[in-house]
């Protein structure tokens, strides 16, 4: 059964007049929508509409992608994050549609160029946008429907896509599945936590969305009011909770994967629990994943995260119940720096359930230490104070009395202590288990406790919690900010695990006795000898403290207790990169022996007559993964001689790294066979010895010279040294002297040339070439076809598959041109190029107009045009033949020079694939 795309392809007409009429009646039939392809030679071709929909009364902009096949399948739905627009997920969607699913992506009310106000995810404003949504993909005829009118759909998105995300699985029950990344669960507590308003984060907000004035008018007139008074009034906290997934808490009953960041000041850990607890609750599946990044930065993981998320939308929207979803709870972890590059390393921890924020609690006395002293704390190694009562330079003092600590709040709440910066702690909070942040807290402006030396160490992961006693002196509110520190054992380090504080506003009534506070949920690993630093501040950059002076006398009424999440194991370290990434193909060599001695005997036997050929392709067919019924590759066959420099050509989707990877023995046919020097190759076939290759670039270890990173894979590979020929390699690439110098001081051109010497050790006899020029200038352009074309001189056969048609017209001998997995021809260059209907006529004299209208007109003639000197005529000959025209041009008594073909290679490769077989 045809697909739908190959039933358009089949139907398009072939002349571009016609192709642009075809064109324009399909966006008419699409409802005014444009379409778009997106193709690779992996997964099937990816279709784009665009187009304006109405779901909610306002106008939105949609991008709707989906794939070959003619099956019916899931839907997902991707939000964008705050201030971005559905550009920002277009990624995602194309490889989610490539993996059978019709996505739909949207810009939300008051971004890109969707319409309306920004109402912050108002039922009746966004999530009634995505409810009509759903009811658009409903009446999609390829979408998978559970009843008439509710389709099998998805959604996913970060931070305002997420919570939209929730907030639709609570208002839609026609939502079958959910994964939100890095977003809240009430917007109130994530921008008013315990009644302090963050008004770094809230500004941000603002200004992201384009201003006040873009926001919906009451949205506006509450930001302005609780920013100019400094303190959340109840009338705000209503307006931001109604809008927040924690008001339809008890209707989200679908399986849900929520990733969130631990470099998030803006929504912490603790909205993943809260979102845990309420949807488990309800009998829903629901894993949590605590991301390296967040809104502060850092490594959003981004890769793995979309991977989890396609896995789980495998599981719970296609139900396919072998697929794996991951555990319960998974943490990243930071443990120790890559000494190639300095990027920090990271591990994955996992449970089975969830262990929630104080699973595994551990009391560690503390005693207060007096915060008198500078308690400027940088991975630097800046000093900290330890006596009590210090004189400050704003004339406030702290005292401490047994486990009591006095401070001030200075008037305007000026100099405030600094923890996260939005975009910038996230980077440090993921070395923060390395001795490295960003802390500042002032002197008088802060009350610490501490505890003796660990004995041994000590894994927090979850939210430590203390019990105190607060008083303010004048019977007011206290808003105080807390967080625990890790302190190097000489106290001359200490660093804020994810750059993370706490605030707390306790009034009047909450003061004067025992309170439980919970500090800032953390992953994070304090060392043996390091000691635990709990502090209080009066102020703190991220947020408004009050204005007036005060007074705060803080007392430590118990222990702090830490969650050790015992049931959490972090998984074994992995080896260095190099020691698995270098020897790849040594990997892949083996890999393929060992294939090979289980299914040698059914290898065919040696071609005697093609013991000379290079490489012979016959009947080649290779199907899409999960498909059917389309073809990557489809009965290919082409032939190639020694001493040619063959140039793969074909557009995006063709099936040329498909082709190369089956003759690599990367990948294995469906159908025919491909012959190298007569051997029929399989994966680890021994005639692959004789076969180099360059595909998709190479890794080098950096900080070792051109020379020894040759020298380590050649050894990996197990070959005897004297068959490496590394100096005649070498001598074709022309590195010369920068073989001695490290790899990190190459240019990419030098690079580029490395990994073609690298594919030319042992001196292969077929050397195959996947885009060696991608990234070169055209000097290194230029020397790359120069190593080519030396390679082969010495009667070696050169593969090379690239976009630049001129230079493959300058290195090649020989071209394949493949369209859609097919052949669509194959020969020698000159011919290609000099086998089209396009003639150049050169003549005596400057060829006026009215000859050119005359010449146009003759009979069997399509075109004719003047060259840019005026000298020579461009024809296109439409069932005349070139002796013909000769002849009618001497009856004009037309000057002719010469006549010859003219076309070149991109001329040919245009003509080829609008022409080529479908």
């Amino acid at each position: 059964m045809e697909t739908p795309t190959v039933r358009w392809r089949r139907l398009l007409p072939r002349t571009p007049a016609r192709w642009a009429a075809a064109v324009a009646v399909l966006a008419v039939l699409v409802g005014g929508g444009t379409w778009t392809a997106v193709a690779d030679d992996g997964p099937p071709a990816v279709q784009r509409e665009d187009r304006m929909l109405r779901p909610g009364g306002v106008e939105i902009d949609t991008s709707y992608f989906t794939a070959g096949g003619s099956g019916k399948r899931p839907a997902v739905l991707i939000g964008h994050g705050f201030g971005g627009s559905k550009n920002d997920v277009r990624a995602q969607a194309e490889k989610l549609a490539a993996d059978g699913y019709a996505v739909l992506t949207w810009s939300a009310r008051g971004f890109g160029k969707s319409g309306g106000a920004i109402s912050l995810n108002d039922p009746e404003g966004e999530v009634k946008d995505v409810s009509g949504l759903i009811d658009w993909l409903a009446g999609r005829p390829e979408v998978e429907l559970d009843e008439k009118g509710d389709p099998r759909v998805g959604l996913t998105g970060a931070s305002y896509g997420g919570a939209v995300s929730l907030l639709a699985a609570g208002y839609d029950q026609r939502v079958d599945a959910i994964a939100p990344v890095i977003t809240y669960w009430n917007l109130a507590d994530a921008l008013f936590p315990d009644g302090v308003f963050k008004k770094l984060w809230a500004g941000i907000f603002v200004t992201s969305g384009g201003g006040c004035e873009k926001f919906e008018k009451k949205l506006c007139e509450m930001y302005e009011r609780v920013a100019v008074s400094g303190k959340p009034d109840a009338a705000a906290t209503e307006l931001l909770t109604e809008r927040s997934p924690s008001a339809v808490a008890d209707r989200i009953k679908v399986p849900s994967l929520l990733v969130q960041g631990q470099s998030d000041s803006l929504f912490p850990l603790g909205h993943a629990d809260a979102m845990q607890k309420a949807i488990s609750a309800n009998g829903a599946p629901v894993s949590v994943d605590w991301i390296s990044g967040g809104h502060d930065g850092g490594d959003s993981e981004t890769a793995r995260v979309e991977g989890r998320v396609g896995s789980w939308f495998d599981r719970y929207l296609k139900e396919e119940t072998g697929t794996d979803t991951g555990p319960a709870f998974r943490v990243t972890r930071t443990g120790g720096i890559d000494s190639t590059d300095g990027a920090a390393l990271k591990r994955g921890a996992s449970s089975d359930t969830y262990p929630g924020l104080r699973s595994g609690g551990r009391e560690i006395p503390l005693r207060a230490t007096g915060g008198g002293g500078a308690s400027a704390g940088s991975g630097t190694g800046s000093g900290t104070g330890s006596g009590s009562g210090t004189e400050t330079g704003s004339g406030t003092a702290t005292k401490s009395t047994g486990s009591a600590e006095t401070f001030r709040n200075p008037a305007g709440a000026v100099p405030p202590a600094i923890s996260a910066v939005p975009g910038v702690g996230g980077g440090l909070s993921q070395l923060s288990s390395l001795g490295v942040g960003l802390s500042l807290d002032f002197p008088g402006q802060f009350g610490r406790f501490e505890s003796a030396p660990l004995a041994a160490p000590v894994h927090v992961t979850g939210t430590p919690t203390v019990r105190v006693n607060v008083k303010e002196a004048a019977g007011q509110d206290a808003v105080l900010f807390g967080k625990v520190y890790d302190v190097s054992p000489d106290g001359r380090q200490q660093v804020l695990p994810s750059q993370l504080v706490a605030p707390y506003r306790i009034t009047p009534d909450q003061q004067g006795k025992p309170i439980e506070l919970a500090l800032p949920a953390v992953d994070h690993e304090f060392d043996a000898g390091h000691r635990m630093r709990l502090v209080f501040s009066a102020t703190d950059l991220g947020y408004a403290s009050p204005a007036e002076p005060a007074t705060y006398t803080v007392t430590a009424d118990g222990p702090l207790t830490v969650p050790t999440a015992p049931a959490v194991a972090t998984a074994a370290a992995t080896l260095p990169w190099w020691t698995w990434g270098l020897p790849a193909a040594a990997l892949v060599i083996a890999a393929g022996l060992l294939i090979t001695a289980r299914r040698r005997t059914a290898t065919p036997a040696p071609d005697p007559a093609l013991t000379d050929v290079p490489l012979q392709i016959t009947g080649l067919s290779k199907k899409y993964a999960k498909s059917v019924d389309r073809y990557a590759v489809r009965e290919l066959s082409f032939r190639v001689e020694k001493g040619q420099v063959l140039g793969l050509l074909g557009p995006n989707g063709a099936g040329k790294t498909t082709t190369l990877r089956m003759l690599m023995g990367l990948i294995t046919p469906d159908e025919g066979e491909i012959r190298v020097f007569g051997q029929a190759i399989r994966p680890g076939a021994p005639v692959l010895s004789r076969v180099g290759a360059f595909v998709e670039g190479a890794g080098f270890l950096p900080h070792l010279s051109g020379r020894a990173n040759l020298d380590l894979y050649w050894q990996a590979t197990g070959r005897p040294a004297e068959d490496a020929h590394i100096e005649e390699a070498l001598e074709i690439a022309g590195l010369g002297d920068a073989l001695a110098r490290a790899v990190r001081t190459y240019s990419q051109g030098m690079r580029q040339r490395l990994a073609i010497a690298q594919a030319m050790l042992g001196m292969p006899d077929l050397l195959i070439l996947d885009e060696p020029t991608n990234g070169l200038d055209p000097p290194q352009i230029r020397e790359m076809r120069d190593v080519m074309i030396r390679y082969a001189a010495g009667g070696r056969t050169v593969i090379v598959s690239s976009h630049l048609l001129s230079e493959v017209e300058q290195s090649c001998t020989h071209l394949v041109v493949m369209d859609r997995g097919r052949l669509v021809q194959a020969g020698p260059v000159a011919e290609i190029t000099g086998s089209g209907d396009m003639i150049l006529v050169t003549v005596a004299e400057t060829v006026s107009e009215p000859l050119a209208e005359k010449v146009a007109s003759l009979p069997g003639i399509g075109s004719a045009v003047r060259t840019d000197d005026g000298r020579g005529l461009l024809v296109r000959l439409d069932g005349a033949t070139a002796s013909r025209l000769v002849a009618d041009l001497v009856r004009l008594d037309v000057p002719v020079t010469g006549v010859g073909p003219h076309r070149r290679l991109e001329d040919a490769f245009l003509t080829l694939i609008s022409g080529g077989a479908a």
